[in-house]
């Protein structure tokens, strides 16, 4: 009985160390300042400048721990602390975004049209339509 109770015990004192070491540390943010929009990755100790057209403004952006999106009139431009360096989407005419979300190396866009994704491991894309039973 002693052997279960300290099994049990020794479970409870390091399951939140286990947990913890899951967790994706802080090393990514984000400055926007007019005209362009700079990733600071404390990770790689690089600065990545996001340059923004002369009619180009930030509508909305999302900075997580590993993974930044940044909404545009224009387009969606996203960046993953891994992967390094900005990656851009056009936006389609007349898109209006819904809602935008970015949890540790993911980010969701979604889109009256669209919903995509953004992988910030490896730097890629994903999308796809969205049909009248998602709306």
């Amino acid at each position: 009985m002693r052997a279960i109770v300290a099994g049990i015990f020794s479970l409870t004192l390091f399951a939140p160390a286990v947990l913890r070491a899951d967790e994706v540390e802080k090393v990514l943010f984000l400055l926007v300042e007019p005209g362009q929009v700079i990733a600071s990755n404390t990770q790689t100790g690089r600065f990545d400048r996001l340059d923004l057209d002369a009619k180009e403004r930030v509508i909305d952006y999302k900075a997580a721990n590993a993974v930044a999106v940044v909404v545009t009139n224009q387009r969606f431009a996203a960046y993953g602390a891994l992967a390094g360096g900005w990656q851009t989407l056009r936006r389609e005419a007349g898109e209006h975004t819904e809602q935008i979300e970015a949890e540790d190396y993911g980010a969701t866009v979604v889109t009256d049209d669209r919903i995509l994704n953004f992988n910030g491991r490896t730097g890629a894309w994903h999308q796809t339509r969205r049909s009248v039973q998602f709306k």
